[in-house]
């Protein structure tokens, strides 16, 4: 029987309607293969879905989720719709029946109304007969592969001056800029409040001391491979654990002089989803129990930095056709999630190089269509070649945007004072994470989908978003601005000192965008010569105000004065400026033309 659910007017839950359930349980075709390949008594890991609820007691709200679950709620639903069905326990009776069917339980669903279990090819013929069972399913593997760093860009030109910055961020400054969240910082925003939660492969050492101030705010942790509360590996070796110590130090490590993340002041809820012990670790079940239980919980933002494409062998995998927003069950829970008002913000992948020539690369779910997927870039902007990229199946764009994840700084697994330098989606994902937090601390009331279009329109590339790069680089400042009123927008703090940027991309065809910062009004040429000391092209010329809230651009488009197309070589730029107090200065750079 399925049931269908109500909330009452005291706020409890109440059995409104029975339907009978329509058709016979029945398995996939990707069941049906791994059956036919499977061996007498081989161990299957399966999914079991089951028609109804049961016949539960009536709940109330408070009984099935949080009061923090139920304000975050609150602002994507009806005050009489906050819980509905799928908030409801899975029938312990069904659960049962199926325990001394098969070899294990591992976790039970209750969004999706199921178990994941581990069953031999004869057990599912006798799960088959059961006539509470709607579908069984094979459960989905996925192995992380981290990203190939790109050739390291030099040292990023800063156009902040020096004591501009509230905060000494030591070598993460070029990570945390490039998405203007430094300026978010100066302004006291830290995402105090905000509860993220973190999904990865454990986190080795959280007495690194980029976590001293963050420990105190972590309010849940849970394993859900080993099914215990600690997300520290039971496994000493290196590996185990320190991916999630990386990336979380990404989004939230705070040492001045070293690392500072975006959302060093959230509140945090640790889980450990990935077993690293084998080929394959990743199981989807693990992201499942792990969104619902931080769901209950009242996590506003999720930061994941793993995906799902393939099974282990000899089954079938995930295909790109699949990458649909629609298929995958990991991307199906994603899309519930931010139905429940969840911000649920995912790495595109690193199978760019290893798959190219598809469609698309992505991984599951960061196919789902209110999923905010995080493509990869360098201080620099310019895209990493591992980045995944899309359309997705349905021709929706992805990834949405872009952050730094090729050279990010971050800290050490090993020794708690050490820090090093990785690359991957893995990392663009929370620092993106962190941006939509601080958006999310600026506007307590914006709904998931508010604050992605606000990140998207305001990104890099908001104009003409493509495959590769979506709507582009995230920008924190003008991702608050654009929900804010104009009285209460963030201005940036005054340049003191003038800057000229490097031309990016570099090298570039056919055009490439260069800025500038005046720390006052002044006379200002910026002109483009050839080896020969030629003047090619004048990009500014004549009186500027000085660029107080933000530089000024200027975009070379490849040709000369006269509009022919230069030939390919290295050329200098050189900004020449006269300020109002009688200051003068010249910048010089160099930049390279490819055909």
């Amino acid at each position: 029987m399925r049931l269908f659910w109500r909330i009452g007017i005291a706020g409890g839950l109440f059995l409104t309607s029975i339907v009978p359930a329509s058709g016979a349980n029945r398995s996939t075709g990707r069941l049906d293969e791994a059956l036919r390949s499977a061996g007498p008594g081989e161990p299957i890991l399966l999914w079991v879905f089951f028609a109804d609820k049961g016949n539960p007691a009536p709940l109330r709200d408070l009984e099935v989720v949080t009061e923090r679950s139920l304000q975050r709620r609150a602002r994507v639903r009806p005050s009489g719709s906050l819980v509905d069905d799928t908030d409801l326990p899975v029938d312990r009776s069904y659960v049962a029946t199926v325990a001394s069917l098969v070899l294990s339980v591992r976790h039970a669903s209750k969004w999706f109304n199921g178990l994941s279990v581990v069953a031999t090819p004869e057990q599912v013929k006798s799960l088959q007969e059961l006539p509470f069972i709607r579908e069984i399913d094979l459960l989905g593997h996925y192995g992380r592969r981290d990203g190939v760093p790109d050739p390291p860009d030099p040292p990023l030109p800063l156009l902040r001056a020096e004591g501009t910055t509230a905060l000494n961020y030591g070598p993460s400054y070029a990570q945390a800029a490039l998405e203007n969240i430094p300026l978010v910082h100066n302004t006291g925003n830290a995402a105090q409040g905000i509860t993220i939660g973190v999904f990865d492969n454990g986190f080795r050492l959280l007495n690194h001391q980029a976590f001293d101030s963050l420990r105190s705010r972590i309010i849940a942790t849970y394993d859900f491979v080993d099914h215990k509360v600690s997300v520290v590996p039971a496994n000493d070796s290196a590996k185990y654990g320190s991916h999630g110590v990386n990336t979380l130090s990404t989004l939230a490590g705070y040492y001045p002089g070293q690392l500072i993340g975006p959302a060093y002041g959230a509140n945090f809820i640790l889980a450990r989803t990935e077993n690293d012990s084998s080929e394959t670790p990743v199981e989807e079940d693990n992201w499942v129990r792990a969104i619902e239980w931080a769901d209950s919980l009242g996590v506003q933002v999720t930061s994941t930095s793993l995906g799902y494409l393939k099974y282990d062998a000899p089954y079938s995998s995930w295909t790109w056709q699949n990458m649909d927003g629609r298929t995958t069950l990991i991307t199906r829970a994603a899309v519930m999630a931010v139905g429940k008002g969840i911000i649920v913000v995912n790495s595109a992948g690193n199978d760019a190089n290893v798959r190219a020539g598809q469609p698309n690369t992505l991984i599951a779910p960061a196919d789902g269509d209110s999923v905010l997927t995080v493509g990869a870039v360098s201080s620099k902007g310019i895209r990493a070649s591992f980045s995944s990229y899309g359309p997705t199946a349905d021709g929706r764009i992805k990834p949405d945007v872009m952050a730094v994840g090729n050279g990010v700084y971050v800290a050490g697994a090993i020794v708690p004072t050490s820090y090093t330098v990785a690359s991957g989606t893995s990392f663009s994902c929370p620092l993106a994470a962190g941006v939509a937090a601080l958006v999310l601390k600026a506007h307590p009331y914006a709904t998931p989908m508010q604050i992605v279009n606000a990140l998207r329109s305001t990104a890099s590339r908001a104009s003409a978003p493509d495959r590769y790069y979506g709507w582009g680089v995230v920008n924190a400042v003008a991702a608050i601005n654009v929900l804010s009123p104009p009285d209460s927008q963030i201005v940036e703090h005054p340049y003191t000192t003038y800057a000229l940027g490097q031309n990016y991309p570099n090298p570039f065809n056919p055009d490439t965008r260069i800025d500038f910062v005046l720390p006052e009004d002044s006379d200002v040429r910026l002109s483009v010569y050839d080896l020969l000391g030629r003047e090619v092209r004048t990009l500014a010329q004549g009186p500027y105000a000085g660029s107080s809230a933000i530089p000024y651009q200027t975009v070379w488009d490849g040709n000369d004065a006269s509009g022919t197309r230069v030939a390919s070589g290295v050329y200098f730029y050189r900004l020449t400026a006269r300020g109002v107090s009688g200051t003068s200065t010249t910048l010089v750079k160099k930049m390279m033309m490819l055909r």
